[in-house]
C-alpha cells in the first residue's frame, strides 16, 4: 500500500501531519491526521491553587489566551462558589469580544484566504498573506492589519498584555474601566463594526462571485452532516461568553441543551494508540468510528456549528449576514465544510457589534468590578466559546484551593473526529486512479482541515503508552551511522 505524507501541514497553529494510503488501485483507502505533539496541561495543573490556573493556561498557546485565560478563570469561580458583578461580566465580555474580531481575522486573512484569494492550485510561495495583498492590494492588507490590531489594543487595554493577559481573577476582573478608556473603546468598537460589514463584502466579491469556488463549497468531497454543538444565551441566540450548550442533529433539531457542570452526562472521550489527541462523543448516541450521520456520536464545534446549533445572532446586523447565509445556502442546517469560513465573518460581525453594545453601557464604568471570594473551594466548571470551538476547563481541588484533578476539552478536540473525516473525505475527492498527485491537489485536502482552523497546541492530552521517539546518530563527518526508533 503506497503512502503519501504532507508533513508538516500548513497554516494551523501546532504541528500536525497528513498520511494518505493508497490502495493497488491508486484510488485513497484511508487518510489521517496524525499529531506528533504532547503538552500535557492537565497533568501540571495538579497541585497548583486553582486561582493561578487563568496565568498558566493561556501559555498553552500564544494564539488564544483570551480564550484559555477567560475559562479558567470562569472555573475559579464556581470553585470559589462566588457570584461575580455585573460589571466585571460585562468587561469580561468586552474583553473577549475584542479577541474574537481579532482572532477571526487572523484566520480568514492569514490561514484562510490564500486559497480562495489567490487559488488553492496557486504555488506555495503565493499561497500566503504577501499573496494576498499582492492580489487584493495595499490598502486593503492595511486595513486588514491595522483592524486587527485595534483590536488587539483592546485586548491589551483590558487584559494587561497583548498576550497572556492577566485581567481575570476569581469573583471579577482586576481593573476598571474609565470614562477616558470607555471613550476610546465606542470608538474603536464602530471602526470593527465597518471592518465586520467590509469583510463579509470582500468575501461575497472574492469568493461569492466565483462560481468555481462555490462549486467547491457546495461539492460532496466538503460536505459532512453531524451534529454540531455552540453556546447559547436565554433565547438561543450565539454568545461566546455565557450561557448553555445546545447541540442539534444533523437535521438541525434539538438534541441536548446543558450547563456546565453537567458537561460529563453529555460527552465522552475516546483514546486512540495512534494519536495524542483525543475523541470527544456524544455519550447518548455513542461511538460509533470515524463516520458521519446521525447513527454516530460525532458532533462539530466550529463557528458553523454555532449558527447551526442558535436560533440567531443577537446582534442586527449579524443577523441579517446570518440569514444571507443560510438562504444562499439552502437553509439550516449547512453542512458545507468550507462555509464554516464564512461563518467566521458573521461571528466577527457579531462580536464587534457585541463589542460596540458594552462599550456603550453606562454600567461599563462602575467601580465595582469584583466581590472576594469567601467560601470553601470545592470543584468548579466552567465553558465559553473559543473561536474553534466549545472550551471546557473542570478543576476539582481541595479545601485549600489546589488542584487534584483537571479536565480540559478545547476547540480542537472537539472537532478532532470531523476533521479526520473530512481529510478522508477530501482525499479521496480529489485523489484517484490515473490523476497526477500535484502540490495544489494536496492543498485541497489540507484546505478540508483549515476550515476548522485546529489549534493543535492546546489540543493534545492523551499519552498512548510509549511516547514515540526517533534517534539519528551521525558521525564526525556528518553521516548517518544509526537510526533508533519506538513507535
Amino acid at each position: 500500500m503506497r503512502k503519501i505524507s504532507i508533513d508538516p501541514i500548513t497554516r494551523l497553529e501546532g504541528h500536525g501531519k497528513i498520511d494518505i494510503f493508497l490502495d493497488p488501485e491508486g484510488n485513497v483507502a484511508n487518510a489521517y491526521l496524525l499529531i506528533p505533539e504532547l503538552r500535557g496541561f492537565e497533568k501540571f495543573a495538579e497541585g497548583r491553587p486553582v486561582e493561578e490556573m487563568p496565568l498558566i493556561t493561556p501559555r498553552i498557546c500564544g494564539v488564544c489566551p483570551e480564550a484559555h485565560h477567560m475559562a479558567a478563570t470562569k472555573a475559579a469561580d464556581a470553585v470559589y462558589h462566588v457570584e461575580v458583578p455585573p460589571t466585571a461580566k460585562k468587561i469580561r465580555e468586552l474583553f473577549y469580544s475584542a479577541f474574537y474580531v481579532a482572532d477571526h481575522a487572523v484566520h480568514f486573512y492569514i490561514l484562510a484566504s490564500p486559497d480562495f484569494v489567490v487559488g488553492p492550485d496557486a504555488p506555495p510561495a503565493e499561497r500566503n498573506i504577501l499573496g494576498v495583498i499582492a492580489k487584493v492590494g495595499l490598502e486593503i492588507g492595511t486595513r486588514v492589519l491595522r483592524s486587527r490590531g485595534m483590536a488587539m489594543d483592546i485586548v491589551k487595554l483590558l487584559g494587561g498584555r497583548s498576550i497572556h493577559p492577566v485581567c481575570g481573577v476569581p469573583g471579577g476582573v482586576s481593573k476598571a474601566i474609565t470614562k477616558e478608556e470607555q471613550e476610546r473603546l465606542v470608538a474603536t468598537a464602530r471602526e470593527l463594526v465597518d471592518f465586520g460589514l467590509f469583510s463579509l463584502q470582500l468575501l461575497r466579491d472574492v469568493v461569492l462571485a466565483n462560481k468555481a469556488y462555490v462549486d467547491l463549497i457546495l461539492s460532496d468531497t466538503y460536505t459532512l452532516p453531524t451534529y454540531y454543538m455552540g453556546m447559547v444565551d436565554a433565547n438561543n441566540k450565539v454568545n461566546f461568553y455565557d450561557g448553555q450548550v445546545r447541540v442539534v442533529d444533523p437535521e438541525g433539531q434539538e438534541f441536548v441543551k446543558y450547563s456546565p457542570h453537567q458537561y460529563l452526562d453529555v460527552i465522552a472521550e475516546r483514546v486512540e494508540p495512534w494519536t495524542y489527541l483525543k475523541f470527544p462523543y456524544l455519550k447518548k448516541v455513542g461511538w460509533k468510528g470515524l463516520v458521519p450521520g446521525k447513527d454516530s456520536g460525532v458532533y462539530q464545534a466550529t463557528p458553523l456549528s454555532r449558527l447551526n446549533a442558535a436560533d440567531g445572532m443577537a446582534t442586527p446586523r449579524a443577523q441579517e449576514a446570518y440569514q444571507e447565509l443560510y438562504s444562499t445556502l439552502g437553509g439550516k442546517p449547512v453542512h458545507k465544510t468550507l462555509a464554516i469560513h464564512w461563518a467566521r465573518l458573521v461571528e466577527l460581525l457579531f462580536a464587534a457589534e457585541r463589542l460596540l453594545e458594552l462599550a456603550s453601557d453606562p454600567e461599563i464604568t462602575d467601580p465595582h468590578v469584583r466581590n472576594l471570594p469567601t467560601e470553601k473551594p470545592t470543584e468548579g466548571v466552567a465553558i465559553v466559546e473559543a473561536p474553534r470551538g466549545t472550551l471546557t476547563h473542570h478543576y476539582i481541588t481541595d479545601e485549600r484551593g489546589i488542584i487534584k484533578k483537571a479536565n480540559l476539552i478545547v476547540g480542537t478536540t472537539n472537532n478532532y473526529a470531523p476533521i479526520s473525516i473530512s481529510i478522508r473525505q477530501a482525499a479521496q475527492g480529489v485523489i484517484r486512479k490515473g490523476v497526477e498527485i500535484t502540490e495544489g491537489l494536496l492543498n485541497r485536502v489540507e484546505m478540508a482541515f483549515r476550515a476548522y482552523d485546529p489549534c493543535l497546541g492546546c489540543a493534545t492530552h492523551a499519552l498512548p503508552g510509549q511516547m514515540p521517539l526517533e534517534v539519528c546518530v551521525y558521525d564526525a563527518d556528518g553521516n548517518l551511522v544509526k537510526v533508533v526508533r519506538r513507535d
